[in-house]
């Protein structure tokens, strides 16, 4: 696959300085130009202001110049406008006005983790001394930008935008509800549903394993319980341990470890699940407002205003 990753993000929101100290607040490294950093990928969100929440621009990262005149060629005959360069392209996705900036970028390189001191029935691989994970006292730090999902006036169109347009690959579906799509060896690097009005579900972001998902969560939820959406939970597609929070703005925030990783293509099946009940494998149920927005009228009215 010569799409690597997901490289940033830039969200459109009415009050970037209270949303950008969220995110801080989040774990990301607000820098001094603004933009906030996670610890393996660097600068990965830039907050601007909007009038109503939205995914401005999104970030993809491939291997060199050829794979963008690849993409070129694919959105040319596909009858989408675009502007190739050199080092990047950018073109505007159908189905949701989101610009995608397609650049060459390095993959992110990482040093071998040790392997984690799990006891269990009949394996006792920690003797003598406390589990790491209680010891820690530091801030939770988000590794990397991982996926974003997103709603589309036109579900069809978008999928067919990532996937034949892009070089993005489908990982699973849920039949007009979702499709995971992914640019990396990560299970999905971008979910599109279908919706009245576009607009940004949530971004996730990877933290080291499920302690840290909770410490984060435990962290951003003292003094402010309104944050809270949906976990500790285990989704089924993907496999990830999840945490979704709520930022000032409205968007959901996940923290996520454990996402399920697709080295050989030939050897994972995309699977085909026919309801929502493929979402969590166990956690609390599934609240309303993460199927459908409190603030979805809303969205939709100032989408009609503008």
């Amino acid at each position: 696959m010569t799409l690597h990753r997901l490289t940033s993000i830039t969200i459109g929101v009415p009050d970037p300085e209270q949303t950008a100290a969220y995110y801080a607040d989040f774990g990301l490294l607000l820098e001094e130009d603004g933009a906030l950093t996670t610890a393996d990928g660097g600068k990965q969100l830039t907050v601007v202001r909007a009038p109503t929440r939205r995914l401005v621009e999104l970030g993809v990262g491939c291997d060199d110049a050829d794979d963008l005149q690849r993409v070129s060629s694919r959105l040319t005959r596909m009858g989408y406008e675009h502007r190739c360069r050199t080092d990047e392209l950018v073109a505007h996705e159908p189905g949701m006005g989101v610009r995608v900036r397609l650049t060459v970028a390095p993959p992110i390189e990482r040093a071998p983790a040790p392997a984690p001191m799990f006891n269990g029935p009949g394996r006792t691989t920690r003797t003598d001394t406390r589990a790491a994970a209680v010891e820690r006292s530091g801030p939770v730090r988000p590794r990397k930008l991982g996926h974003v999902v997103l709603g589309s006036t036109d579900q069809e169109t978008s999928q067919r935008f990532f996937t034949e347009g892009l070089g993005f690959k489908v990982s699973d579906e849920v039949p007009g509800i979702a499709a995971f799509l992914r640019c990396s060896t990560d299970h999905h690097n971008v979910l599109v549903q279908p919706a009245p009005v576009a607009f940004l579900h949530h971004t996730s972001w990877e933290v080291d394993d499920v302690d840290e998902i909770g410490r984060g969560a435990h962290h951003m939820l003292e003094g402010h319980p309104e944050r809270h959406v949906w976990g500790l939970g285990r989704h089924h597609i993907g496999s990830n341990f999840f945490w979704y929070l709520k930022d000032p703005a409205g968007n959901f925030s996940e923290y996520y470890s454990d996402l399920d990783c697709i080295v050989d293509e030939a050897l994972w099946k995309p699977d085909v699940f026919t309801d929502l009940r493929a979402l969590y494998s166990w956690g609390p149920p599934v609240p309303p407002s993460f199927i459908e927005p409190e603030d979805l009228a809303a969205l939709m009215a100032g989408a009609h205003s503008q």
